[in-house]
This record gives structure tokens, sequence and C-alpha cells, in this order.
């Protein structure tokens, strides 16, 4: 580790974060700011899918070959290079003209997202080394959790402020300040780091093979809707299937002639990981689209401003941010057992506002929509900070690295999924009139459709292994002589 000064520490650190913050508020500020969007760019509920879709999509393919780039040129160059690229796609879509353009420009903040985020951590490893990384991951967890909590809330702010006539387009010019100082701290803060592994060849064949895989999967629930299912949808959903076999047969090959794979095929050998990623794809897909259809109603069924309707989302992030907190001090003890105790939560919280939409109609208030928000938030939040490690309790350490970027991607993929198979239950439901009552079935439906992906999950964990990684039985599979990067925390 470079000898840095302690100011200089804090100052990296701060860098990171900045750079985190991007990534956290434009994963959900379409939940926010998409009506405003939708009605300036004269796009249609398909575009608006796109526009969160991309995003996530872009994220998941990037996040397989993001961390390898660091490995290759060095953390800080990746990242700074990750920043530059951000910030630039943000300016794009802040002077975005048509709703394709949008979509475009997201695509590729998504792309420089995934190759700026598996930094952070071994640059704060790097940073602040094993005497004081406690101290740094104590500021920098509660920070993340803060700024999910006042990342909408900020969000609904500057759309409804209207700074210098930007309208929902200030949510992405907020970061060219953030970019700037991420930038301008991180060359003068972070370490270099050791020698970069150049001799390592990035599997750029497995990566676009990826891509068209995750992409015949995801396009066709988008715009299959809005074409009345023609039979393309259903072939491109069976090419999707194809293609993502053909990048497997790919990955094996490469194993077998010595080669370095994208991805560890071999932890999908042990079933308790298979059922983990599975569980990742229904959490994330269910919570991720869930959330899409809350805002909408919101603002399209119950005409609130961003900023009243961010703070009636409000009370979902409290819980979450709750819920957080209690489950990193129980997880040890409780194991897999604190999934189903927040999956129970969110059960309820989901089971009550049905209850309220029923009984109140389109006369619902944010009161009313408080507690059921805040019950499903806690539950949410009780998995979010153990699920990676109760999925990975099984895995032996040499395939750690390679466990923890599949599961990071197929969060991704899971989001995009979400927003494209429960966006298209919502505007089904919700019809062509505009009408408060059609947006209220629709997000009826939607919940029910939620509660049936959440039991799926429910019954998921029960596969997983009993114990979190580092708390279960050592591993008997002996470790390589090759060294992969240590599992890093993924951030939602």
């Amino acid at each position: 580790m470079e000898n840095i000064s302690n100011g200089r520490r804090w100052l990296g650190l701060m860098a990171i974060l900045a750079a985190t913050l991007m990534n956290l508020l434009d994963s959900t500020v379409v939940n926010v700011a998409a009506p405003a969007i939708l009605a300036d760019l004269h796009g249609t509920y398909g575009d608006l899918q796109w526009i969160a879709a991309g995003y996530t999509l872009a994220l998941a393919v990037g996040l397989l070959v993001g961390g390898r780039l660091g490995d290759m040129f060095g953390r800080r160059r990746v990242l700074l290079v990750g920043v530059v690229g951000f910030v630039a796609a943000s300016a794009l879509c802040a002077a975005a003209w048509s709703p394709e353009s949008l979509i475009g420009a997201r695509v590729v903040q998504g792309l420089f997202g995934a190759v700026m985020i598996p930094q952070g951590f071994g640059l704060i490893r790097d940073l602040f080394g094993p005497a004081d990384i406690g101290k740094a991951f104590g500021v920098f967890g509660p920070a993340i959790g803060l700024s999910t909590i006042l990342g909408p809330v900020v969000s609904g702010v500057l759309v409804d402020a209207d700074l210098f006539g930007t309208g929902w387009r200030m949510v992405f010019a907020i970061n060219l300040p953030l970019g700037l100082f991420a930038l301008i701290a991180g060359l003068r803060t972070l370490p270099a780091g050791i020698s970069p592994a150049r001799a390592r060849r990035l599997d750029t064949l497995g990566a676009l093979l990826a891509a068209a895989g995750m992409f015949l999967l995801v396009f066709p629930l988008m715009q299959g809707r809005e074409h009345g299912w023609p039979a393309w949808t259903w072939a491109m959903l069976a090419a999707s299937v194809v293609v993502l076999a053909v990048f497997a047969a790919h990955q094996r090959r490469r194993r077998a002639s010595g080669r370095t794979p994208l991805v560890e095929l071999s932890v999908f050998a042990k079933r308790s990981y298979t059922s983990g990623t599975l569980f990742v794809l229904v959490f994330f897909g269910a919570i991720v689209g869930f959330s899409l259809a809350v805002g909408l109603f919101l603002q399209l069924g119950l005409h609130y401003s961003p900023v009243r309707a961010s703070v009636t989302m409000a009370a979902w992030a409290v819980g979450a941010f709750l819920g957080s907190g209690f489950s990193a001090g129980a997880m040890a003890k409780l194991g897999r057992r604190i999934l189903h105790l927040g999956l129970a939560l969110m059960t309820v919280g989901l089971i009550l506002l049905y209850t309220m939409f029923s009984a109140y109609g389109t006369g619902i208030g944010g009161w009313s929509l408080a507690l059921p928000l805040f019950t499903y938030g806690l539950g949410m939040g009780m998995i979010f900070v153990p699920l990676f490690d109760v999925i990975m309790g099984d895995i032996a350490d040499h395939e750690v690295g390679s466990a923890s970027g599949i599961l990071e991607s197929i969060q991704q993929l899971g989001s995009s999924l979400g927003v494209a198979a429960l966006g298209t239950v919502f505007f089904t439901a919700a019809g062509v009139t505009g009408q408060a009552a059609g947006f209220l079935h629709a997000s009826q439906r939607v919940t029910l459709v939620t509660i049936a992906l959440t039991a799926v999950a429910f019954g998921l964990a029960f596969l997983l292994p009993r114990k979190v990684r580092g708390h279960a039985a050592p591993q008997q599979e002996p470790a390589p002589a090759v060294v992969t990067p240590e599992r890093e925390p993924a951030l939602v």
C-alpha cells in the first residue's frame, strides 16, 4: 500500500463515494422523473421501460468485465475513465431531444457505470489497509444507506424546482459536479496500486455472447405488449436460450484450454448457488418492477407532484435503512432465516397495500400508503445485507471472485426483467384511457404479481445454505495456485 496521509485517504474515500452515489441515483431516478420525461419527450410507455431497463441491462453486461479491467489496467485508471464516461453520458441524458437519444445515453451510462463501480472496494482496501478499513466502511456504509433514502427525494425536488428551466434534466445534470469532484479528488488521492496484470486476456467474444443473450431476452418482453406479441418476439426469446447456451459452451472451452473465462461455470455445480441465482433474479425483478409501478401510480394515477411522490415513497426507503441495520447485526446468528423473516414482512406489507387500495380506491392518500411501504421496505432491507453471503455459503475460496461477479450481473439482469415484466403488467392493466381507476387497477394487479414472486423467493430460500459465508463449515476443496479477486459487496 502506498504511504498516503490520513487527510488524503479520507478525501480519496469521498471520491469513491461520489462515484458510487452517481450510480445509485441513476439506478432509481426514472421512478420519480418518468412522467415528466414522458410528457416532455412525447414518448410511449415502452420508451419509459427502456429508459429504466436500458441502464440496468448495460450494467449487467458490463459488470462481467468491469472488475477484470481493473485487474488488467489498474483500479484508479479504470475508475477515473469510468467517471469521465459516466459524466459525459449524463450530459447526453440531460441534453436528450427524443426518447431514443435518452435510451442510447442511458445504455452508455450503464456501460461506464459497470467500468466504474467494481473498482471502489478494492481502492478502499488499497487506501486504508487491514488496520483501518473498518473505519472506512463505518463511514461508507451509512452514507450509502442515507443516500438511498434521500436520493429519490432529491430527484423529486430537482424536477419540481425546475432550476434554470431544466425540469427533469437536472436529475442527470447533477452528476456533472459529482463526477468533477470524483475526478479531481481521485487524481490527487487514489493510489496507483500494484502493477496491473496485463498478461490477462479479456474474453471479448464471451462478453458479446452474454450481451446478445441478455438483449434477446429483455427486448421482446419490453416490446411485445405494444406490438401484440408477434411471432418475432417468441423467436427472440427462443434465440436467447440458444445464445446463452453457446456462451456457456464457450466458457467451458476457454477453461479447458487454460485461458481465463469470463465466468467460472463450476459454481453452478452447487445446487445452493444455482438456487441463489434464481432467488436474485426473482427478488430483484420483483422489487425493482414494483418500485417503478408505485412511482407511476402516484404520479400518473393520483397526480402527485414528483416531490410529493418521492416523499411518500421515503417511508419505503426508511424501512429499508432500518432493516439493513438490523440484519447487519443478526445475520451471523440467524443465517438464511433472516431471508425468510424479511420476505414474510415484505408479504405483509404487500397485503396491507392491496387492502388499502381496495378500501380507499382512487381516494387513497400518502398516510394510508406509509405503513405498507414502510413494512415492505423493512423486510426488503433485511435481505440486502446478508443475501450474497448466504448464497455463497457453499462456495470454495477460489470461486468467490467469479461467483460474486455473476451474482452482481444477475442482480442487474433481474432488475431489467422486472421492469420489462411488471411494467408490461402495469401498462396492460392500466389501459389507454389514462384514468385514475385504470392506474389503480394496474397497481393492484402488480401488487398481486409481486406477492406471487415473493412467495417464489420464499420457497427458493429453503434451498440456500443455512449459514452466511464466514460462519459456515470450512470448505474441503483445495485452493489452486490461481488467485482470484475477493468478493466485493453489491450495492443496490
